[in-house]
């Protein structure tokens, strides 16, 4: 218990520029309150002792804002960051080094029975307000971008963004000790096809704008043409 509980606090001391001790985290952190809860609450869990471990869990779910079901099965260094309004499933599994920031939900899409959660794998970041839904897995050091919702398989070393989550963006193999935490600059497809769109749309008005104009801008005079015509019979029906 000790053990876990220094690597919990040593993972905030290290995610999270606005810790300043180690008796601040300890005495401050919801995140790191509700975790250990939970471990206390997975023991009585795993030795039978459902009622208690509930128990436990909705108190420290009033106490943080966190809600954790006492099933869940969570790893070392993990660091739920400001914390409320997250929620982990019953089957979840989490991995080493994961980082859930506020508003996470690691959920289940209906009534399935057996593994209805996702796993999530090491050094895994979960922006602020994304959805994991079902019995997927999300690959190690994966980067779930915030408000994303993922329904799917997530390989590792891949940023996901969007409703339904997309991959974006593929990395190479971070280290052991390394938790990329930038929320940020995050590639954005919408925006890239936006901008060539925009681009492309440019580059026709050139070109026929060039066109118009070496052939004497025959389609322009038409066009004045009919325009001059309607109004003429406009004034004519009005007399």
């Amino acid at each position: 218990m000790f053990k876990q509980l220094k690597a919990d606090m040593a993972a905030i001391l290290a995610r999270d520029p606005a810790a300043k001790s180690k008796l601040e985290v300890l005495l401050c952190y919801p995140g790191l309150r509700a975790i250990r809860a939970h471990r206390r609450a997975h023991r009585a869990y795993e030795r039978g002792h459902i009622v208690w471990a509930r128990i436990i869990s909705q108190h420290s779910r009033h106490r943080t804002g966190i809600e954790i079901h006492p099933g869940a099965v969570i790893g070392n260094g993990v660091f739920i960051d400001h914390g409320d309004g997250v929620v982990i499933g019953e089957t979840t599994v989490i991995g080493d080094n994961v980082t859930l920031y506020q508003g996470v939900t690691l959920g289940g899409t209906g009534k399935e029975t057996g593994k209805r959660h996702p796993t999530i794998g090491n050094g895994v970041t979960i922006g602020a307000g994304a959805k994991v839904l079902g019995p997927i897995t999300i690959g190690d050091n994966s980067k779930i971008g915030a408000g994303s919702i993922v329904l799917k398989d997530v390989p590792a070393n891949c940023t996901v963004v969007g409703n339904p989550g997309r991959m974006v963006h593929k990395k190479q193999p971070a280290r052991k000790d390394e938790v990329d935490l930038d929320q940020v600059n995050l590639p954005d497809p919408m925006l890239e096809r936006m901008q060539a769109l925009s681009e492309r749309v440019r580059h026709l008005e050139e070109c026929l704008a060039k066109q118009t104009e070496e052939s004497g801008c025959t389609m322009c005079d038409h066009a004045c043409a009919v325009k001059d015509d309607l109004q003429k019979d406009q004034q004519h029906e009005e007399d």
